[in-house]
Order: C-alpha cells, then sequence, then structure tokens
C-alpha cells in the first residue's frame, strides 16, 4: 500500500449554510469524506457551522467546530488543533476560496499543514481565467473567448472587441453568481457593475447560446491512471446554467465518436492540470460542426458530482478522500459491488434525469426568466429504463403539483412563442402545451435550441395521452396500450384523468380503480438494482428502482416483517431541506441497532440518506402513493414512519392507513385532527386552550365583517398549503383587497382563513418527544424577532433566555394535555405565541420539525433516536437532562440567497424565504448570535451605517443599538423620519434621501452604488405601495451589491448589540465537544 503515513489527523472544511448554488450536496460529500478517513484509523476535526447537517452528527467527525468558514476562523482552528492535513475539495467553492486564501497568506506553511488532493496551485489554474486558458493553449485545447477584466471601462472595451452578445461571470463565484447575458452596452454597464461586487475579477466572454452543454466527470490518481465515471448532458442548450438544467446520464444524443473524442479530452485536460481525487469538466459541443469549446473545470467536488455518484453508484467523493490520502486508483476496491476495483468505468442499463426545483412563488417580485445564474433550491433525480418514463417520474418527484409531463392542469400561456424562446421555471410544461396546440417538432427545436431527440420521445409520451383520451371507461383501454403507457411512466391517476377528463369527481376512488384493472391485467413494476457494470459483473448491490421495462425482480423478497420503512423528505425546497434529511438518517440507525432491516423510499441525489449503505435497503423512487404502496406491497414490512421527513410522508398517512398499512408511532386519525384546523381548533376549545381567533370565509364581505370584530392586522391563508405558501399580515382595507386577487379568487370552493394577527409578541416554540400521550423529552426554544416572521425564517435561541418562568410552566402545561388528547407516540412540535403570560396555540405538527437537529445537539440528546425507539415499541426512560441546566446558549440563524433572486424584495414576513441555516454555540447570547451572524455571511461593519428604521415603536426599540453605535465611533447616516428621531434623542447622524426625493443630496441610493455604506438595516413601515417601492429600491442595491441588509429591529439590536460589545477576537475557539 502506498499511503502517506505523516498524517494523524486532517481537517475539513464544510460548506456552511445551504445556499443556492450550495446545498445538501456538500452534506453528503463531506460524510463520505469523513466516512474515509475515519477507515484508516486518522483523526478527523471538521469547521462547519451548519448545525442540521448530518457531518456535523455524533460519530461522524471526531471534532466539530459550528464556526464561519472564513480564513479568520479556519486559522484560529488550524492554531488550536495542529492537524497534519487539510481537504479543501468537498465543502463547495466556500471551502476552495477559503483554502487558497489561507494558502496565499501563508498560514497552510507556517503551520505545516499538507493540502491532500488536488495541489492548491491547480486549483488556482481553474479558477482563474487568464491562467485556465493560459494552461489549456499548452496542450492545444479550445476555451471559449473572453477577456479578464478588473473595471467597468475594459469591461466594454472587451466587449466590443468580442462582438455582442456576450456573458458577464465574476470569478472566484459560485454557481453563476452576478452573470448574466447582455445583447447591448447598456445592459452590459447594469451587470458588470453588480459582478463586481462579488468579485475583484470579472471575466467577459463571447455567448455561444444554442451550443449543447456536456459534462464528464473524471478521477485521476496521484500515479496517473484515470477514469471517465460518468457523462451527462444538458436537455436545455446553452445559456443555462447547469444547475439550472434538466440533466440527462448518459448522454443520448452524442454519437460514438462525439463521446470517445470528449472522453480522450477530459483525461487530457485534468492530467496536464494535476488534479488528484474527482473533477468535472464542462464543454459546449455543436453537433452540426463537430466544434467544441471547454466552458470550465471544476476541481472540487460539485452538484454534478453527488448527481454521478448516485446515477451510477460509484462514490466519487469517498475515492476522492481516498486518493487525497496516497492511494491508487487499483489498491481500491469499488464499495457498493465489493469485488471490482474502483478502476473500472460504470456503464448503464438504464437512463437518470436529474430536475430541479425552483420556489420562485415564495418571493415577491422575481424575475421568472432562468439565465446563468442559478436560482433552483434543490433537485431530483428519477431513474427509467426509458427516457419517457425518467422525465415523467422527476416531473412528480418536484413537487409542484404536476402529474407528469401531460394530463396537468391547463396551464395559461398567452403567447406560447415566447414563452418556447425565454426559459422560465416552466418551460417543460409549456413544450407539452405547444405540441397539444399543434406545433411541429421542427418548429419547437428552432424556438428552443433543445434536441430533436429529446422533443420526439416527448412527442412520444403525447400521442399515448390522446390515444388514452380516445377511451371513456377503464375497461375500453387495450392492455397493449396501458402496458405501454406504464412504460413511458404514465401513473395512474394520469391514466385516470385522460379517460375521465373534466368530470373525475372522486380522484382518489378513480386512481384505486385503474391500480386495480392494472393488477388484474397482470401490468406490475418490477424490481431492478443499479448494476454499475451493466451486468458484466455481478455487482451486489441494494440500491434499487422500479420500472415496467423488465420481467423479473432483482431481489427475493423474505416477507419475514422484519422490515422498517422510512419515507425520505423529497426534493430539498424552501421549508424543508437539510433538516429532515438528518432526521431521517437518525431513524435508520436507530433502526439498524435495534436489529431491524431499515429500508429508504427518497429520490433526492444531494443527501446522506440516499447514499447505499445508510440503510439495508434503498428505493430511489417516488414518494406517491401509487409507487409507496409498490413497494410495502413487495416488501411487506413490519410498518413505516411517516413522520421523520417533513410535509410530504405526513400527507400520506391517512391514504396509507386507509389500505390497512401498518403506520408505526402517532396515528393517522391524530395526524389528521392535528393537520384539519377545523378539528384542532375544537379541541383546543375542547380542553381550554387559547388561540388566536380566526374565521374560514368563502366572501369579500363576510371577511370585511370578521375584519370589523377583531381590527387590523389580520393574518390571510389560502386553505390548505405547505410552509406559509401565500400567506400575508394586512394592515389596511387596501392591502386587504390588493393581496386577495393576487392570492386567491375566493370562492366557495375555495375559503380563505382570516385569523387575528398579535403585534409585539413573543413566538415560542416546542420540540418534544412522547410516547402514548406522555411527554417525555422537551426543548423550549425562543424567536428573537416578534411573531410575524416565518419560524424558518426566524433567529432561534434555545435555552430560552428572556421567558418568565410563569410562561415556562404554562407551555408545559398545555403541551401535556395537547399531547394526551392526541394520543402522541413519536416526535412533535408545537407553536406558541405569548404576550405578557397570556400564551396562545399557533399550530401543531405531529412528526419532527425543522428545529430537531438543533435542539438535540445543543442539548446532546438524540430526540430522534428517543422517538424511533419509541415507534418501534421499545421501552424508553427519561433523560435527567432539560434546557435549564445548560451553561451555554445556541443560535440557529437563516441564510438568505436574495443575491440570486434578481428583483426579489429581501424582506422577511410570514412567507418562508431563507434557503438554509446555521447554529452556532456560545457562553453567552451576544458571542453566539457573532457567531451565526457571521456564519451567514454578514459582515462587522467597519465605519459607516445607513439606518432607516420603521414606525414609531420600532425607532424606539432601536434608539438603544443607535447610541451603542454612535459610542463605538460609528458615522450613522438615516433617512427623513429616523433622522429627526435621533436628533430629538441627542444621536447624531448625516440625513440622506430617499429616491423618490429627486433632486435632493446627498441620495441614499447613490452612496450604496459609490461603496461608501458597510451596513444597512432598513425596516419597512408597513406594506403600502410606496414605502414598499422606496424601501424596496434601497433594500434590493443594498443585496445586489453585496452590502450587509437587516430588515428587522429586533434583529438588527441583537447583532449590534454583539458586534459593540465583543470583537472578533473575544470568540471563543471551542469545538461542540468541549461545550458540557
Amino acid at each position: 500500500m502506498t499511503i502517506n503515513n505523516d498524517i494523524k489527523k486532517v481537517l475539513i472544511l464544510g460548506s456552511g449554510a445551504l445556499k443556492i448554488g450550495e446545498a445538501g450536496e456538500f452534506d453528503y460529500s463531506g460524510s463520505q469524506a469523513l466516512k474515509a478517513i475515519k477507515e484508516e484509523g486518522i483523526e478527523t476535526v471538521l469547521i462547519n457551522p451548519n448545525i442540521a447537517t448530518v457531518q456535523t452528527s455524533e460519530g461522524v467527525a471526531d471534532t466539530v467546530y459550528f464556526l464561519p468558514v472564513t480564513p479568520f476562523f479556519v486559522e484560529k482552528v488550524i492554531e488550536k488543533e495542529r492537524p497534519d492535513g487539510i481537504l479543501l475539495a468537498f465543502g463547495g467553492q466556500t471551502a476552495l476560496n477559503c483554502g487558497v486564501a489561507l494558502y496565499q497568506s501563508g498560514v497552510l506553511e507556517k503551520y505545516q499543514v499538507k493540502v491532500l488532493g488536488t495541489p492548491v496551485q491547480a486549483i488556482m489554474d481553474t479558477e482563474d481565467r487568464e491562467l485556465f486558458v493560459k494552461k489549456l493553449d499548452e496542450i492545444n485545447v479550445k476555451t471559449i473567448k473572453s477577456e479578464a477584466v478588473d473595471n467597468i471601462a475594459d469591461a466594454r472595451r472587451a466587449a466590443a472587441e468580442l462582438g455582442y452578445p456576450v456573458i458577464i461571470r465574476a470569478a472566484y463565484a459560485l454557481g453563476g453568481l452576478g452573470s448574466g447575458f447582455c445583447d447591448n452596452e447598456e445592459e452590459l454597464n447594469v451587470l458588470a457593475e453588480k459582478a463586481f461586487s462579488f468579485s475583484p475579477q470579472v471575466l467577459v466572454e463571447k455567448s455561444l447560446k444554442g451550443w449543447k452543454e456536456v459534462e464528464y466527470e473524471v478521477v485521476r490518481d496521484r500515479f496517473d491512471n484515470c477514469i471517465t465515471v460518468c457523462n451527462m448532458e444538458n436537455f436545455d442548450p446553452l445559456g443555462i446554467h447547469t444547475g439550472e438544467s434538466i440533466v440527462i446520464a448518459p448522454s443520448q444524443t452524442l454519437s460514438n465518436t462525439d463521446y470517445h473524442k470528449l472522453r480522450e479530452l477530459a483525461i487530457r485536460i485534468i492530467r496536464h492540470i494535476g488534479i488528484v481525487g474527482e473533477c468535472n469538466v464542462q464543454y459546449a459541443y455543436d453537433p452540426e460542426s463537430e466544434d467544441y469549446r471547454v466552458i470550465e473545470v471544476n476541481a472540487r467536488l460539485s452538484r454534478s458530482s453527488a448527481l454521478a455518484s448516485k446515477a451510477t453508484g460509484y462514490p466519487l467523493a469517498f475515492v476522492a478522500a481516498k486518493l487525497g490520502l496516497g492511494y491508487g486508483l487499483f489498491d481500491l476496491n469499488n464499495s457498493v459491488t465489493k469485488t471490482t476495483s474502483a478502476f473500472f468505468e460504470p456503464a448503464l442499463d438504464y437512463v437518470v434525469c436529474k430536475i430541479p426545483r425552483w420556489d420562485l412563488g415564495k418571493f415577491q417580485g422575481v424575475a421568472r426568466e432562468l439565465g446563468s445564474s442559478m436560482k433552483s433550491v434543490g433537485e431530483v433525480m428519477a431513474i427509467g429504463r426509458t427516457f419517457e418514463e425518467a422525465i415523467q417520474k422527476g416531473l412528480r418527484m418536484i413537487g409542484q403539483g404536476m402529474h407528469g409531463f401531460v394530463e396537468n392542469k391547463e396551464l395559461v400561456i398567452p403567447d406560447i412563442d415566447k414563452a418556447l424562446n425565454e426559459p422560465t421555471d416552466r418551460r417543460i410544461f409549456v413544450i407539452s402545451k405547444a405540441f397539444r396546440a399543434g406545433y411541429t417538432i421542427d418548429q419547437i427545436h428552432d424556438l428552443t435550441k433543445i434536441d430533436k431527440w429529446f422533443l420526439q420521445k416527448l412527442y412520444k409520451i403525447i400521442c399515448t395521452a390522446n390515444e388514452l383520451e380516445a377511451c371513456s371507461k377503464i375497461s375500453e383501454i387495450p392492455t397493449e396500450l396501458m402496458r405501454r403507457a406504464k412504460v413511458q411512466g404514465f401513473s395512474d391517476f394520469q391514466i385516470a384523468r385522460a379517460i375521465y377528463k373534466e368530470n373525475m369527481e372522486d380522484t382518489e376512488k378513480a386512481l384505486l380503480q385503474v391500480r386495480q384493472e392494472r393488477k388484474y391485467r397482470g401490468i406490475l413494476p418490477v424490481v431492478k438494482q443499479i448494476d454499475t457494470l451493466a451486468a458484466e459483473y455481478p455487482a451486489q448491490t441494494n440500491y434499487l428502482y422500479l420500472t415496467y421495462s423488465g420481467t423479473e425482480n432483482d431481489v427475493t423478497y423474505l416477507g419475514d416483517k422484519r422490515s422498517i420503512v422510512v419515507l425520505g423528505s423529497g426534493a430539498y425546497r424552501i421549508g424543508s431541506s437539510v433538516e429532515f434529511d438528518w432526521c431521517g438518517v437518525q431513524a435508520l440507525n436507530t433502526i439498524r441497532k435495534e436489529g431491524y432491516r431499515s429500508v429508504m423510499i427518497n429520490y433526492n441525489p444531494e443527501t446522506v440518506s440516499t447514499d447505499y449503505d445508510m440503510c439495508d435497503r434503498l428505493y430511489f423512487d417516488e414518494l406517491t402513493f401509487e409507487r409507496v404502496m409498490d413497494i410495502l406491497e413487495l416488501e411487506n414490512p413490519h410498518g413505516v414512519i411517516v413522520s421523520t421527513g417533513g410535509q410530504i410522508p405526513n400527507n400520506l398517512a391517512m391514504r396509507l392507513d386507509e389500505q390497512r398499512v401498518n403506520i408505526l408511532g402517532t396515528s393517522a386519525k391524530s395526524i389528521d385532527n392535528a393537520e384539519d384546523r377545523e378539528k384542532f381548533s375544537a379541541m383546543l376549545d375542547r380542553i381550554g386552550v387559547d388561540q388566536p381567533r380566526w374565521k374560514e370565509l368563502s366572501s369579500m364581505d363576510d371577511i370585511k365583517a370578521f375584519v370589523d370584530e377583531v381590527g387590523f392586522p389580520v393574518l390571510v391563508r389560502p386553505s390548505y398549503v405547505l410552509s406559509g405558501a401565500a400567506m400575508n399580515v394586512c394592515s389596511n382595507d387596501e392591502e386587504l383587497e390588493r393581496f386577495l386577487k393576487l392570492a386567491a379568487n375566493v370562492s366557495k370552493k375555495h375559503p380563505v382563513v382570516v385569523s387575528q394577527f398579535i403585534e409585539q409578541c413573543k413566538e415560542i416554540e416546542l420540540d418534544a418527544v412522547a410516547d402514548k400521550g406522555e411527554i417525555i423529552m422537551y426543548a423550549i426554544s425562543e424567536h428573537i424577532e416578534f411573531a410575524g416572521v416565518h419560524s424558518g425564517d426566524a433567529t432561534i435561541q434555545f435555552p430560552a433566555q428572556k421567558l418568565y418562568v410563569e410562561t415556562v410552566r404554562r407551555i408545559k402545561r398545555i403541551s401535556k394535555q395537547i399531547a394526551k388528547e392526541l394520543n402522541i407516540s413519536g416526535p412533535f412540535n408545537i407553536q406558541y405565541l405569548a404576550k405578557g403570560n397570556e400564551i396562545k396555540v399557533i399550530e401543531c405538527n405531529l412528526r419532527a420539525s425543522r428545529s430537531f437537529p438543533f435542539v438535540s445537539k445543543v442539548l446532546k440528546i438524540n430526540f430522534i433516536e428517543l422517538a424511533t425507539r419509541i415507534m418501534l415499541g421499545l421501552p424508553v426512560e427519561k433523560p435527567h437532562k432539560n434546557d435549564f441546566d445548560l451553561d451555554y446558549v445556541g443560535i440557529k440563524a437563516s441564510q438568505f440567497s436574495f443575491n440570486r433572486l434578481q428583483k426579489a424584495d429581501p424582506v422577511l414576513g410570514v412567507d418562508m424565504t431563507s434557503t438554509g441555516e446555521v447554529g452556532c454555540i456560545g457562553d453567552d447570547v451576544s458571542e453566539a448570535i457573532l457567531k451565526s451572524m457571521l456564519s451567514v455571511g454578514l459582515r462587522i461593519p467597519k465605519k459607516n451605517i445607513l439606518l432607516s428604521t420603521g414606525t414609531a415603536k420600532q425607532k424606539v426599540d432601536m434608539l438603544d443599538a443607535a447610541k451603542m453605535l454612535a459610542s463605538k465611533g460609528y458615522n450613522l447616516f438615516a433617512t427623513g423620519g429616523t433622522h429627526r428621531f435621533l436628533q430629538e434623542n441627542g444621536v447624531p447622524s448625516t440625513l440622506v434621501y430617499w429616491p423618490s426625493e429627486t433632486g435632493m443630496q446627498p441620495q441614499a441610493l447613490d452612496m450604496l452604488h459609490e461603496k461608501k455604506i458597510d451596513m444597512v438595516v432598513n425596516i419597512p413601515r408597513d406594506l403600502s405601495v410606496g414605502e414598499l417601492d422606496n424601501g424596496y429600491r434601497i433594500r434590493r442595491a443594498a443585496t445586489d451589491l453585496n452590502i450587509p441588509l437587516i430588515t428587522n429591529a429586533r434583529l438588527a439590536s441583537a447583532f449590534i448589540k454583539a458586534f459593540c460589545t465583543l470583537s472578533v477576537d473575544d470568540i471563543q475557539i471551542k469545538s461542540w465537544q468541549e461545550y458540557k
């Protein structure tokens, strides 16, 4: 074995909070790397402030630091821990940039830390555009014509020389941040300014819109052995960021010669650059002229490497970590197949389709066009034997209310040509509509530049749908047609919809009829293994998918009732992300420990739960009722766990229960009693627990009458939505009417729930685990912001710091009553409002909530492990520890990605908008707040701060903070009302003007553009149009120009207090293990 033996301790950099462009895939790659290094008996240290991830759990790394991944803190940890080696490739762009900075400033050399894997010089050669082009010129590889510039004047000149259209990109940025297309100089000026605020170097390059985009994942060891693991192609042509495009693997439209030519090039490139481990090479390819250009090389594990690992069963991150330690490819066994060495290239007998998930509907005013900057928040991967099957499965998995490529609710599109030509997040459904409207394959190809091969396949789906629609009864469908529909990925629901058209009254009944008829005719899915060598070598893996193209199952089922099925959480989205993956993995671990067979159903390629060795059987497939029933009928398990995967499995509880599936833990009936507002509300009244007044109303007049009764402000929400989608607080008649027109046409069929909104009120959460109605363990945490900020966006402190003892006592008493009344067994969460000592219940979820990993790790008691033991019917005893005994405090802060969502208003409200979170621990609130705010990308301001602080009440709330700033020597700039208020209270500030006050100087916007402001505190007064416009322009400018922005008075006060009383040097460098 050729391995470096001086390495006893390794430091790994994580990627911090999940954000757009850098999400769960790095939790997966980091966990794999830690596993690979631990096997070698090497001690591991991890820095990652993201407390919800699996990699920061007990038993993964030896030491964990919840600290910002910035050069300052990483240097402090190196100084304290003295590691021998460091890994930079497993934490996305964040870790890579941090590592390069430490290398350039000489820190790594000073402490003699060796960079394992790809050398830093090679990383710089791929990240710095000029070096990259120079490097590839040496071996005559073509790159896109571009010029790196460091000011706007040069950018204009470069663009003129290259000729429009051009594309602008910021160097060293992630997921195309600060990039876009420009057709003329006017557009260039706007984009270039934005790009320069994220990076000192900006690239101007010739646009090749309309070419194909192809990607290869390549692995190389230090002995110069190379293999390509997987190649993929984008469904969308060049011009849409890979993270935004539907991706197909292996590529379907390249000819054999094209495939080998590009493969040979990829290997030549990584040998020349000197990558050790894994990297991806992206090409632009023009099939007409057989011409190519290399777009970029990422010298780290990327989003597509997670996809490639899951698509082939070849664990890239695991292998890359081993190669970084000095192994060769021939030394390693492929850990999936166990028999073949890692030196084999996988070959696939199935097709994989990745589809992004956007949540653009959550943002006010966001631009929906897709381009070179990434906006998607998650992704799904579907596996099928045909392209049609994979894409239809994938479109159901995204969970945006679509049932596949056809048989969806009608999309209203005024101009089909425009919608095909200018891609948005709905383009695939526009193609379906265009086919129905009589467009030909050629016409659609000309407008979209999507390869005709894909369009032909999609057209086949349309033809089958037309044949199905010609039948009017299920029994009329010819068996051949029904089988063909299933092979093309039609769901039972789509078949039912095609037959019953508009007059389908009871969808669930119709679906079950189709299912019955289908089983009667013997049309059943088969289970196939992901067989990484296309069956050339025996591959023993329990990595499975279901398909209708095949005749026999690859698995023999014992039917011994020893399996427990855990339903996963599906695509990451706003409101359900890595925290539920953590819950699922903890449940799987507990099930295995107790001697049961653990089975996972999930389809998100970014997750640790879909890692082949996390459970005994992994079904990489849909979480629809139809597919879950298919699997349960084969698996015949002891029971199913629906409470650890967020809302998706929770919604299946009632339907599975009707099919007599054994749901472990809380009964489906109780879940329904808590989810249904009417039933839950009636129960609270019965046991005498207070709640905010609310009514379900179905006409404008009724709504007005109710509002007159309770008074403004009110919270309005259309019934049946997840995570506050389309909820709003309205504070006057004008807003109420405007919102109801936008969000919901109120009708008998679609009533609206209006509830009284209590201002200046604390929000408190209880996360707990109960056994047959008795609470075993609980955690009470308190929001820093007042109610009105969605709990997923709020900054949360645990243990609660400022609650009356009486309030806590009442919360415990009410929680006990609710747990008993609903007879809860397993995890649950209740949200409370408290004002004075009055306490009201907002809602209760009978499942794990997003704060479970946070409270489990701060308390060091694994809530999910307890809950899983209870659900398995094992005895548990109450832990002897509660949250009053802790000598430290944890702060969970939210990460926002507004800088990627062009035009969205970066303001917090009742609708959730954060994409991720961090959790940091400190000896007191200020220290924990400072750590967590720095972790989500805020910076401590140097000198100048712009304040505009909302209503009179909020101005008073902010006064102490403003005084602190002034006494610390900060220069305050304030808009009209705020300036007067500060003057009256003896705080000096300089008056600046709103955008609407034209002709007055100094203008707030100009100061932001001139980089004169280091931090903006902008608190919207209310949601009226004029207020929103003025404030919106300032908030949006701060976001686009990368200036820290806070829009909540209580959070701003807490952050200001923290950085005025503590400096960065006062922050203690303590690991999670040291907080006892």
